[in-house]
């Protein structure tokens, strides 16, 4: 199993970049944004997942480990094979990613070749509550290895941390919104702060003080 590569990049295409590796030359299939980072006759270290198949070994290559973090979670799903979800990757980054599943932004992974309405509505349904926990959490994007395992815990204080979150969705917030002010107003607050500190704050926060 090869879990990583460091080299220098011998040649790239569309999506595939070869890694010489003290003359091994290793075929590697990656995103977009991590190709447009390298540079043909510069020394680069890559993170790699590796499939084996009875008629293949495919390597697939990040520059971050969240990045593949993304990758190992999205072929998790129905109907996201590599390629799907090197697509997807190429449109979002980890952070972005993020913040399309919490949000449940369709739109945003429609974006990517080979995603369509349907596959893009179960993408979003089979990761929210994963990518809900990283949003909760404030977990960076490399944490999501967290996540991929279904009984991974909720961060402490996650129960108050939802409900905060569910009374600004019915204010009229966005969920990435309400997400995003309640993570950071839980970590300035601790975890003292009840439901309803967390709501006042995270208004403030929003510039809408309605419970101030």
């Amino acid at each position: 199993m090869i879990a990583k590569l460091k080299g220098l990049i011998d040649s790239q295409g569309d999506d595939w970049a070869v890694v010489d590796c003290n003359g091994v030359g290793y075929l590697v299939a990656c995103s977009t944004k991590t190709l447009g980072r390298l540079e043909t006759g510069t020394a680069a270290s890559l993170f790699v997942e590796t499939q084996v198949r009875e008629d293949a070994i495919s390597l697939f290559g990040f520059l971050e480990a969240g990045e593949r973090d993304w990758f190992r979670l999205l072929t998790t799903v129905q109907g996201v094979g590599a390629k799907v979800a090197l697509a997807i990757l190429s449109v979002a980054g980890p952070e972005q990613l993020l913040q399309i599943i919490a949000a449940g932004d369709k739109a945003g992974l429609t974006r990517a070749n080979g995603v369509g309405p349907k596959l893009a509505v179960r993408i979003l349904t089979e990761l929210k509550d994963k990518a809900g926990k990283i949003a909760l959490g404030g977990f960076a994007p490399g944490g999501i290895k967290d996540a991929l395992s279904a009984a991974a815990p909720l961060p402490a204080g996650a129960g108050r941390m939802e409900d905060a979150v569910s009374a600004l969705v019915n204010l009229g917030y966005k969920r990435l919104e309400a997400f995003q002010a309640v993570g950071e107003t839980a970590r300035e607050l601790g975890d003292e702060a009840d439901s309803s500190a967390l709501i006042r704050a995270a208004l403030k926060r929003l510039g809408k003080g309605l419970l101030a």
